[in-house]
């Protein structure tokens, strides 16, 4: 849960609460001024994430807050009034400068420790890549090389993998 100390609404010290009847028991942190009633409902984060696949190879980047030697997937939160689709080729789009030819939906998974519900898609992409100032580096790996970790977008490639006969083992992190 996100702890927050103050009502976004009133500026009132929230205080947490459960509701049995309405929300199952859960524990929520909620504004205890009867007027104003705010709710922090904590509820998990759409991420959209792509296994760019660029002239016959899978597109991995490392973002320049994570260490030397960690790379993975394209991913990026939906922004208001665009579908997953579109948020997908805008994030791929954004971060390498390739527009993508077809997008097609892997699956959904969820990554809990980040509160976060990942849809990934599979996008086949054509253009010059150029990173944004978010990404450091890339690389171009062969799909059967790919490793997938055991987390977020790891199970989405593992999927993806599988559905095209690739033999994979799991990583424990991105990049090993």
């Amino acid at each position: 849960m996100t702890d927050y100390r103050f009502c976004p609404r009133c500026a009132t010290p929230l205080t947490q609460r459960a509701d049995p009847e309405h929300e199952g028991g859960r524990i929520r942190q909620s504004c205890p001024d009867p007027a104003c009633g705010y709710v922090h409902w904590d509820n998990p984060l759409p991420v959209v994430a792509a296994i760019v696949e660029y002239e016959g190879k899978i597109l991995l980047a490392r973002n320049a807050a994570w260490p030397e030697g960690m790379f993975a997937l394209i991913t990026g939160f939906l922004e208001n009034g665009e579908t997953p689709e579109e948020g997908i080729a805008r994030e791929v789009r954004e971060e390498t400068s390739l527009h993508a030819e077809s997008v097609e939906l892997i699956g959904v998974y969820e990554f809990i420790r980040k509160n976060e519900l990942i849809i990934a898609y599979h996008v086949k992409a054509n253009g010059t890549i150029a990173l944004s100032p978010e990404l450091l580096e890339y690389r171009l790996v062969e799909p059967a090389s790919l490793r997938p970790w055991r987390a977020g977008t790891g199970q989405a490639l593992g999927e993806w993998m599988r559905r095209r006969g690739l033999p994979f083992e799991f990583v424990e992190r991105p990049g090993q």
